[in-house]
């Protein structure tokens, strides 16, 4: 039965959210974790772009469109807060990264955080990683039912070692700290969101304070050592007047980056690589221009030769964004698209099904990375049409490391690998946290002969 959110006030011209309020405080959850693209499709045909709901005991706005998006992350009038929504799903384990702060005192981490992310830092990140790269794909085997996602999930966390952390880790503390963060990610999405010993909550309690003890015990070397690295930058990095991070803030900051950095790049590369097989005349065509660079460890400078490796990378980004949904409290009543939205609302926008409105994409369920070329552009028929990494004053401030990683270890795949999937095989995604194949995506991975096909 429809109902209304919020009568809007007498005289204001503004519409009442129109909604179906489903199970009391479940809502319509499950259905939107099990099928979050028919449930969202359904949704916007039954009450247009804005309408609300439960989701995971919450009264919750769901906005669907680049206009809409463009309206609560632009946030001209500072009516949506990221920190108290974020804080309801992930905030116990992710206590004051750089998402979960917001307005004066946001902009004043960001300026200081800034600074880990110029060009001569983003350089040495490069630098840093391409050894780490080739050592880690040297050790893959060729095989049938090589699991993708979980190959480059140990990757990404070895490079963040190299590249984030700066510290030697055996095996393992690399395993401690990478289920460290597997159960923060996946505690943020619990149903039952109090600790109970053994369940999703309790681990993600449990996942916070190793990983704040990991990084406190590494702290004191980097404040008298420095490096090359996030978590010496993030020691190191100091405004024009003087603002330096607090021993507390660097601890809060590198969880959330390395979070940010691990399992997002992990989720493109996956995708990336679950195409490529499916499609594999796109595979040869990436291939061949990671081939004609010459190069089997790329610079800053080559990667902008990469030109079709960079549209594979922006359509898998579209089809599953690794964040799929970005939330905001409503800290004083507002409107969105001329709907009433009252002050405590929490508000949606589900980019995971945003970037498949066929209102907005020709063709959205298919793979097609030419969309993005020169002579095409869909992504430009709205501004937040294409969101990935966010928008306004939160997009992500490591976009840029995120593209320079998944370019420099996809072309070093391509030079070493090719690989493939059996035919009609298509994966399922688990999206009851963030979007991953629910089989690890097994391919039949081979070598290439280095002699023939690399420089």
């Amino acid at each position: 039965m429809p109902t209304i959110l919020a009568a809007p006030p007498e005289g204001s011209g503004l519409k009442a959210v129109r909604g179906a309020r489903g199970i009391p405080l479940i809502g319509h959850t499950v259905q939107t974790m099990r099928d979050p693209f028919g449930t969202a499709r359904k949704r916007y045909e039954r009450f247009g772009p804005v309408t609300w709901g439960w989701l995971l005991g919450l009264r919750t706005v769901t906005v669907q469109g680049p206009e809409a998006a463009e309206a609560v992350l632009v946030n001209r009038d500072k009516a949506f807060a990221n920190g108290p929504a974020w804080k309801y799903f992930i905030g116990p384990f992710f206590h004051r990264g750089i998402m979960l702060l917001d307005f004066d005192e946001h902009l004043h981490h960001r300026r200081i955080m800034q600074q880990a992310f110029t060009g001569p830092r983003l350089r040495a990140y490069l630098e840093t990683m391409g050894p780490g790269i080739t050592r880690g794909i040297e050790a893959w085997r060729p095989g049938a039912d090589f699991k993708v996602y979980d190959h480059m999930k140990q990757l990404t966390l070895d490079l963040a070692a190299d590249v984030f952390m700066g510290v030697e880790l055996d095996r393992a503390e690399a395993d401690r700290v990478n289920g460290a963060f597997i159960d923060a990610v996946r505690a943020g999405t619990a149903y039952v969101r109090f600790p109970v010993p053994g369940l999703r909550w309790h681990k993600g309690l449990r996942a916070r304070k190793v990983l704040e003890a990991f990084f406190h015990r590494h702290l004191p070397a980097k404040r008298r050592d420095g490096g090359d690295d996030l978590f010496a930058a993030l020691c190191q990095a100091e405004t024009d007047d003087g603002h330096r991070f607090t021993d507390d803030d660097v601890v809060n900051h590198m969880i959330f980056a390395l979070m940010a950095a691990h399992d997002t790049s992990t989720i493109t590369m996956t995708t990336m690589a679950y195409h490529l097989a499916r499609h594999p005349e796109w595979q040869e065509r990436v291939r061949a221009e990671s081939v004609a660079l010459g190069k089997a460890v790329p610079t800053f400078e080559d990667l902008g030769a990469l030109v079709s490796l960079d549209l594979v990378m922006r359509e898998a980004l579209r089809l599953v964004p690794p964040v799929p949904a970005l939330p905001r409290r409503v800290v004083k009543d507002t409107s969105i698209l001329g709907f009433h939205i009252p002050k405590g609302t929490t508000v949606v926008v589900p980019l995971l099904t945003n970037h498949r409105m066929p209102e907005v994409w020709a063709d959205p369920e298919r793979f097609d990375p030419g969309r993005f070329a020169d002579d095409r552009r869909e992504d430009k028929v709205h501004k937040y049409a294409w969101e990935p990494f966010g928008g306004g004053a939160h997009k992500c401030i490591g976009l840029h490391f995120a593209g320079l990683q998944i370019k420099s270890v996809l072309h070093q795949v391509l030079l070493r690998y090719r690989w493939s999937v059996p035919e009609g095989y298509e994966w399922r995604l688990d999206t009851t946290s963030l979007p991953s194949p629910r089989d690890g995506l097994p391919v039949l991975l081979e070598s290439i002969d280095a002699d023939r096909d690399t420089p």
